[in-house]
């Protein structure tokens, strides 16, 4: 389909209102739509409910053939899935909790082209059976999405390395398409700024991409943070500030998996219904919280970063970090919870007082994280050393436990180049890094979030400059965050 048609558009847009019921798009919308129409690499960073997965599924659904949706979480491509399935729609995903018999009908409907978007984990996608299945020279393939592309940079040197190899996939599927195939790439997140940016640019190879910029500010949403000066006084605060927003919807956000469940705990026995959610509960105890906190049987969920990305419920009216997230990515992500009605929303964050002797709480929960990114880089960089110069990737995981890391970091380092998602080259380049140069440069990125907290200027202004909007940035004062009050 040429988009530029207005025929075409005309059809975009019946198509538009015949699923979602929306009469016309919200800019940029209608500018990506096309741009993938048209086939072309896109880089998108829109705020949190701005509608950006209409964006990449509307086009996959006008085109025959097939859309991959590389995604994060299982919770994220579920609820997508869900809502797809429920308008009859040719949606279907893969991941490792999908059950044996689900995934047999999903691979079968793949091989018989029934479907137009596939949700699946980086991981799945590298998998054998779905791989060789994609290879297939007469399955049509339109585009490869990147959804919560931020978590490429977040997470693809030592959390989820395969997220590094994804660059090699499109060269390694045009091999055994027929000549002249397209297959287009679209990143979509809320959060990059340059530097995130160019890290995406260059892992997915985009090829003169278009680029979409939306500023992250939201008028909706006041943003506080609060210094507590005890352990117990940081769970009065929070006490407080749920207290004043009883029959309201929120989410507590929390570091690990024991802080969600002693928190949880501490708050039903104040009489609070509550539970805790982190990656490590079973499926089935995920969608029974998810459910229950979407339906409003419980009004607000303690959990990890594992909970919110995608899943979407309009009328969450506030936040509380009750620990401080690492990134400022991670941040405005889940502050972005909140709010997607547009109407008002709080977001509170707690944090220790400066000196960290009353409280050292937030202090040493950095250092112990740091310290453990610090060791991890070291063992890999060990590994590094005793890798062959060209290889393949199950040999490598074979040998050693946390090979995929190496491999993951000599790539972030610019030392190693995939020549297929799967087979690798070492080199040397003059603009390569060395692994202490990476830990020191993800610590600086760290160091963004504490500034954050300090700053005595307008919050929405110290997030518009992170993020590259410093045009917008200038003289800008909310009118609505802590400070400017």
């Amino acid at each position: 389909m040429n988009a530029s048609d207005t025929t075409s558009w005309q059809q975009v847009r019946s198509t538009f209102k015949q699923i979602w019921g929306y009469e016309d798009f919200r800019p940029p919308q209608g500018e990506i739509v096309r741009s993938l129409l048209s086939k072309q690499d896109s880089l998108i960073v829109m705020p949190t409910g701005g509608g950006k997965s209409i964006c990449f599924q509307l086009p996959a659904l006008l085109q025959t053939g097939l859309t991959l949706v590389v995604s994060p979480l299982v919770a994220l491509m579920e609820n997508q899935v869900q809502e797809l399935k429920e308008r009859k729609l040719p949606a279907a995903l893969l991941h490792s909790e999908v059950p044996s018999y689900q995934r047999k009908q999903t691979l079968q409907a793949l091989e018989r082209q029934q479907l137009r978007l596939l949700y699946l984990s980086p991981e799945t996608l590298f998998s054998a059976p779905v791989w060789e299945r994609l290879c297939q020279p007469q399955l049509k393939i339109n585009g490869l999405i990147l959804d919560e592309a931020h978590c490429l940079v977040q997470w693809g040197e030592t959390f989820r390395p395969a997220y590094r190899r994804l660059g090699a996939v499109r060269p390694a599927l045009l091999k055994f398409k027929p000549a002249g195939t397209k297959i287009a790439i679209a990143s979509f997140t809320a959060t990059a700024d340059p530097t995130a940016q160019a890290t995406i640019r260059q892992v997915l190879q985009l090829q003169q991409p278009q680029i979409f910029l939306i500023n992250p500010y939201r008028n909706n949403l006041n943003l506080k943070v609060q210094i507590v000066w005890t352990p117990r006084g940081r769970k009065q605060q929070l006490l407080q500030f749920i207290q004043a927003r009883l029959k309201q919807t929120g989410l507590v956000y929390v570091r690990t998996r024991k802080d969600s469940e002693e928190l949880a705990e501490w708050l039903k026995q104040q009489n609070y219904a509550t539970a805790a959610y982190h990656a490590g509960l079973s499926p089935e105890q995920r969608r029974k919280i998810e459910s229950s906190w979407l339906t409003g049987e419980i009004p607000f969920v303690i959990c990890t970063c594992a909970f919110g990305m995608g899943i979407n419920k309009p009328n969450v009216r506030w936040i509380a970090h009750f620990h401080t997230p690492f990134l400022l990515s991670e941040y405005v992500q889940e502050i972005g919870r909140a709010g997607r009605d547009g109407k008002p929303a709080d977001a509170l964050t707690l944090i220790s007082e400066p000196t960290g002797f009353l409280n050292p709480e937030d202090k040493e929960r950095q250092n112990f994280f740091a310290e453990k990114l610090r060791l991890q880089y070291q063992k890999a960089e060990q590994i590094a050393r005793k890798i062959p110069r060209q290889g393949e990737l199950t040999a490598v995981t074979k040998q050693f436990n946390d090979g995929a890391v190496a491999l993951s970091l000599l790539h972030s380092a610019g030392q190693l180049q995939w020549q297929d998602p799967f087979n690798y080259i070492r080199h040397s380049s003059g603009k390569s890094r060395s692994f202490d140069e990476l830990n020191k440069l993800q610590q600086q990125i760290q160091s963004q979030m504490s500034e954050y907290l300090k700053t005595r200027d307008c919050r929405w202004q110290f997030l518009l400059r992170a993020f590259g909007f410093t045009k917008e940035a200038t003289n800008f004062n909310c009118g609505h965050c802590d400070n400017c009050r």
